[in-house]
């Protein structure tokens, strides 16, 4: 028997992507699911694949706390308690800081720093009371910066922080914290973007070894059912990840700087000359300012 079977994990951002993967990952386990997200047709879609015996799903966006917390509750009330949380919801935007839509900056913030904390906050009296794991996903980004990406480097980088803050809080409560570095995983976000921003896609071509390879999202979904399982301080994905983390020192100095420059050296511009040629209103605006995970 799984160390995951019978028990109930809240994942955000559950409808496409690696919450997706996941939650169908942690199904076969035994697991069962809270799942909620802003989409609601694919949140429904998946609810109806794994069961409505098995996981109960609800439209909600995490950047409303209150939102959250009825999704929350309505895990709670089906399935008595919250053991596991994957704050996993994120989102992206593309351009350089002096370009970059300033709306699409504090979106990308609001749902990946806030929409984390608020996902937390909602369940943990829950999870306290059972002993409970979180997981918060972060990124290789929070270890290597890249140009045309600084809202999505800065959110990473700082729920990084406060996932290693919640650590030190729920340590007397008997809770674990654990955070997610990934490299590029083939979710629509990486999709979307390769296909939209000529630019993006680019740098892919031209990095070198394994920072230009795309994993498989259940490749990523079967590393975060095992930290899960194990309550694993980090879940590296792929493996080589961990090593960026103990040398972000070297990474972000000027030889680091240099490093990166030779691969992304006019990918913010490009990425600015592409969108400024879309031409389209801010309303209108769908990959060139935010993108979904």
């Amino acid at each position: 028997m799984s160390a995951l079977t019978g028990k109930t994990v809240l994942i955000s951002g559950a409808a496409r992507g690696i919450g997706a993967a996941t939650a169908r990952a942690l199904s076969e386990e035994g697991a069962r699911l809270v799942l909620f997200d802003v989409d609601a047709q694919p949140l429904e879609a998946l609810v109806a694949e794994i069961g409505e015996d098995r996981a109960v799903g609800t439209v909600a966006d995490v950047r409303d706390l209150g939102a959250v917390q009825a999704a929350v509750d309505a895990g709670i009330d089906r399935f008595g308690g919250i053991d596991f949380v994957v704050a996993n919801a994120g989102i992206t935007s593309y351009g350089s800081t002096l370009r970059v839509d300033p709306e699409a900056f504090r979106e990308v913030i609001e749902v990946d720093i806030v929409g984390v904390f608020h996902t937390v906050r909602a369940a943990l009296p829950s999870v306290i009371a059972r002993r409970g794991y979180i997981l918060v996903v972060s990124s290789l980004a929070a270890y290597l910066a890249a140009p045309g990406l600084a809202a999505y480097s800065t959110a990473k980088a700082g729920v990084e922080h406060f996932a290693n803050t919640l650590r030190l809080e729920m340590r007397p409560y008997g809770v674990d914290v654990g955070t997610a570095h990934m490299s590029w995983i083939d979710t629509p976000m990486v999709q979307e973007a390769r296909t939209d921003l000529p630019a993006f896609d680019r740098a892919f071509t031209e990095m070198p070894g394994p920072l230009g390879r795309v994993r498989p999202v259940e490749t990523c979904a079967a590393a975060f059912v095992r930290g899960l399982g194990k309550r694993s301080r980090r879940v590296y994905v792929p493996g080589w990840v961990g090593a960026a983390g103990w040398a972000r020192a070297l990474l972000n100095s000027a030889v680091g700087d240099r490093f990166i420059l030779r691969f992304m050296s006019d990918m913010a511009s490009r990425m600015d000359d592409h969108i400024a040629a879309l031409g389209r209103s801010t309303s209108a605006r769908v990959f060139e300012l935010v993108t979904r995970s």
